[in-house]
């Protein structure tokens, strides 16, 4: 069995269930890895050990027993602290849940546990999805695996820093502007936005509704492929999930992309830290010489798809998170006697939420409130719709549309905590997708200077999401390998981590 810096998803999947390797042995592997390095890297809120042994005994009993076509035997996989699994504490980054723990899985767990998945954790988020950096969980900040100085990204950082640190083959994060694919470009991984409804969201904990989705992390576009397979499809517990035919994504990426047509918006290449100007500009290119033709093109409405993004995201927020309050759910703060109720409700929100998510559900409520609700809220639907019309037309005469994932690299702890409209400005090229629901995917090109690895983007159409992993899949083999990179900029993951 190869050693555990080499797996993949794909390769162990097939092992457990040829007998070659044990879901016992996988799981061992990847629960030591986590005790050695986790306490650098703070991307776990939970690990149960006795219980992630206990799946992977089950995988390795059904195996035994003639099962051998599960598409995920003995994978372990972490999970976002926002889904929930049955039994383990699910905090979403938050104080004000207590010690909850669910008394069923999300759909989407349930479905991973079907393929043959070990759940070997839950990880680390902005608090309630809210945030970039990952700094603002009540558990402390996450740190990027290949500087451990520096932000992961987030909302989703503990996912990618828990993936890219090899802690586990892959994890599933949400994306409600970004929230998948930016940690997935800062931390060195593949993440995966599908398109809005694909993924069923019964089970996860709710942001803006109309805007999540729950989304794959992993190492390759093969393995991110192959875990959205096992996730995707319709919930009768779950309005919003659609049942469209599902593709085989497996065979997307084999396909070749000669004479096919991808744009780029030429607009993007002026706002990018140069190390990422660079890495787009390479990545064109070498889409070109793989056959592709380049098409460039112009979007009148995208600069405004971050102010409508995040009006509408704090709107909802603001109706979805009214309900912790104390009494109906979440942490209650202990009062004198004599004290009101509204007195309850206040105390137990400003000692249950932290200073970011307050300021969302505040503006929120401000925007939906009397008098503002057509200058904010309906004037950013509006918008919403210019957006995602511009973007799918646009979609309609190429394959998919190549970019930046972020303006820059992952910055230091710290450096934007107390500027919240500097990290807002991080999801400049990763909202629209939200907005329009539509399928994304960030994906590694190399590293800048400082050794820290880069992100590109694809868009594509809705239900497209074979596009993203045909397209994705030839980036993947032209993309400079993250970690055969000149000894100056050598991987930090082993400086920091071993």
């Amino acid at each position: 069995m190869s050693t555990i810096e080499h797996q993949t998803l794909i390769a162990v999947a097939e092992d457990v269930n040829q007998g070659r390797s044990s879901a016992l042995e996988i799981a061992e592997q990847h629960l030591e890895r986590i005790e050695r390095i986790d306490s650098k890297i703070n991307a776990f809120v939970d690990v149960d050990r006795d219980q992630t042994l206990h799946s992977a005994r089950a995988v390795d009993n059904a195996i035994a027993k003639g099962q051998r076509n599960l598409p995920l035997a003995g994978v372990p996989i972490s999970i976002k602290d926002l889904i929930a699994v049955q039994n383990r504490p699910l905090r979403a980054g938050s104080k004000i849940l207590g010690d909850y723990r669910p008394a069923h899985d999300a759909t989407v767990v349930s479905k991973l546990k079907a393929a043959g998945a070990v759940i070997i954790g839950k990880v680390s988020l902005d608090e309630f999805a809210m945030g970039s950096t990952n700094e603002s969980a009540s558990s402390g900040p996450v740190r990027n695996p290949w500087s451990l100085d520096s932000v992961p990204g987030g909302s989703s950082g503990g996912s990618a820093a828990a993936v890219s640190a090899k802690m586990g083959l892959a994890s599933l994060g949400t994306d409600t502007g970004g929230s998948v694919r930016l940690p997935a470009a800062f931390c060195g991984a593949v993440g995966v936005k599908p398109t809005y409804g694909r993924v069923s969201r019964s089970g996860v904990v709710a942001y803006a509704s109309s805007l999540d989705q729950v989304g794959p992390i992993t190492l390759n576009v093969r393995d991110a492929a192959r875990l959205l397979s096992a996730i995707a499809g319709p919930c009768d517990h779950d309005s919003t999930s659609v049942d469209q035919p599902i593709d085989d994504w497996a065979l997307a990426c084999e396909q070749r992309i000669e004479s096919m047509r991808f744009g780029v918006v030429v607009d993007w290449l002026e706002r990018l830290q140069p190390s990422v100007a660079d890495a787009v500009n390479q990545a064109a290119q070498a889409l070109c010489d793989a056959g592709a033709q380049r098409v460039d093109i112009t979007l009148e409405h995208d600069h405004l798809a971050v102010p409508a993004y995040y009006v509408i995201a704090m709107s909802e927020a603001s109706t979805n998170l009214a309900r912790y309050d104390g009494v109906r759910y979440g942490r209650r703060a202990q009062l004198e006697a004599g004290a009101s109720l509204d007195q309850l409700y206040a105390r137990s929100r400003a000692e249950g939420f932290g200073p970011e998510v307050r300021r969302r559900i505040i503006l929120g409520t401000w925007a939906l409130s009397s008098g503002y609700y057509d200058a904010y809220y309906d004037r950013a639907c509006r918008v919403r719709r210019l957006v995602r019309d511009e973007l799918t037309a646009a979609l309609s005469h190429v394959d998919v549309l190549l970019g930046p994932t972020a303006p820059r690299t992952a910055w230091k702890i710290g450096d934007t905590q107390m500027d919240p409209l500097t990290t807002y400005q991080m999801d400049i090229f990763t909202t629209a997708a939200n907005l329009a629901g539509l399928p994304a995917m960030s994906l590694p090109w190399g590293r800048d200077d400082q050794g820290l690895p880069i992100g590109v983007q694809l868009h594509a159409g809705p239900w497209r999401e074979a596009n993203l992993f045909q397209w994705g899949t030839a980036l993947e083999a032209a993309a400079p390998s993250l970690e055969a990179l000149p000894k100056s900029a050598r991987d930090l993951r082993e400086i920091n981590c071993d």
